[in-house]
């Protein structure tokens, strides 16, 4: 593993807020890299290593340990800058789904330059339940259109993701509002992270 800080915007979002749409969305455009670390588990060769370690887990229902997942993201980050996919000197990674425990986060911090936080919020919380109601509904989930499944997962996701938040400078994190257009809420990440391009990596593209 090289000593290289990955220059890295965080994406949080309560689930519904729709930050996996952004983050795809903004890994499209040249000069940020997105990665879901729910596309690196899947991608997850089953017989490699690593990949039996990961099934070990969750073929039993349990939680993938910190350890266990940061060495993954380094490997996985490895193996995309070793493949020409990933270019440090060139990319702004922006990173969703991980870190997700104050101690990966703490694990990472000599591995990422956090530049920003994208915490993409919605103050109406009605809003968030209908929203995630009716997704789990038209993809055919019908346990996660329950009212109390859906308040439970956006309480489990508060108590989670503050003390990761609290990790870093209050400097540091954006409050994105999530509700509006995909279009609407692309420009509010865009105003946040499109400058932290152009300041980082301003000849990348020339």
């Amino acid at each position: 593993m090289s000593d290289v800080r990955y220059k890295s915007v965080l994406f949080f979002g309560a689930p519904g807020t729709g930050k996996g749409t952004q983050g795809a969305i903004l890994g499209r455009v040249p000069g940020f890299f997105h990665l879901s670390t729910g596309d690196m588990f899947r991608g997850l060769d089953k017989e490699s290593d690593l990949g039996k370690e990961f099934l070990k887990y969750s073929t039993q229902g349990l939680l993938v340990p910190d350890e266990f997942t940061v060495r993954l993201w380094e490997q996985h980050m490895q193996e995309l800058v070793d493949s020409g996919d990933f270019d440090p000197s060139i990319h702004l990674l922006i990173l969703d789904g991980i870190p997700r425990t104050v101690q990966q986060a703490g694990m990472m911090d000599s591995r990422i330059e956090v530049l920003k936080v994208v915490h993409l919020s919605c103050s109406d919380d009605e809003q968030m339940v209908d929203r995630l109601i009716k997704r789990a509904k038209s993809s055919g989930r019908p346990d996660d259109a329950k009212e109390d499944v859906v308040r439970r997962r956006l309480e489990v996701y508060r108590a989670e993701t503050k003390p990761v938040l609290d990790h870093y400078s209050s400097g540091l994190i954006a409050e994105v509002n999530a509700i509006g257009s995909p279009a609407q809420v692309l420009s509010n990440v865009l105003s946040v992270v499109a400058p932290i391009q152009a300041e980082h990596f301003a000849n990348a593209l020339a």
